[in-house]
């Protein structure tokens, strides 16, 4: 077991990745033999990620804020504290906060043993490919809410894994 104390230290994303201002920080490597991988990041009002796909799922949940996301072919979809998000592997998508609200994200996901530093091809270490920047027109389509599933409302059925998108 190890404990790891909360730090006031984040770091600003790479604006070669991200549009805006983005805080990273508390990013926890799994003890071996795991490949585990989790962050903390805050995202200032409408700042987002560019599009990326990771080699393996990725799980992302709202802190607090309002976010969108999207996959690629996708809607957007609004996001709010305590909703979680799982992007499948090799799925290009972006996420972000909304466009007049922060929002702060906890990401897990795996990561590739012995990945690389970030290349010409634009793989991180963590084995993230990174694309193009999400431009503002695809930022700003209205994002869906409706299509969101809400396990409470449920209760008494068995819970299956839905795509929000």
């Amino acid at each position: 077991m190890e404990v790891i104390r909360a730090s006031s230290r984040g770091r600003p994303a790479p604006q070669q990745c991200y549009s805006g201002v983005v805080w990273i920080d508390r990013d926890v490597i799994g003890l071996e033999p795991s490949h585990l991988r989790t962050f903390h990041a805050q995202f200032s009002p409408g700042a987002r990620t560019a599009w990326h796909r990771c080699p393996y799922e990725r799980i992302l949940t709202v802190l607090h804020g309002v976010g969108r996301v999207r996959r690629r072919g996708g809607p957007v979809h609004e996001v709010r504290a305590g909703d979680t998000v799982v992007v499948a592997a090799g799925e290009w998508h972006w996420h972000g906060a909304a466009p007049n609200t922060p929002m702060a994200v906890v990401s897990a996901h795996e990561t590739v043993p012995d990945a690389p530093g970030t290349d010409a091809t634009g793989t991180d270490g963590t084995g993230t490919q990174w694309g193009e920047h999400v431009t503002d027109a695809e930022y700003r389509l209205p994002p869906l809410t409706s299509m969101i599933r809400q396990p409470d409302r449920d209760r008494d059925q068995v819970p299956q894994r839905e795509a929000c998108w």
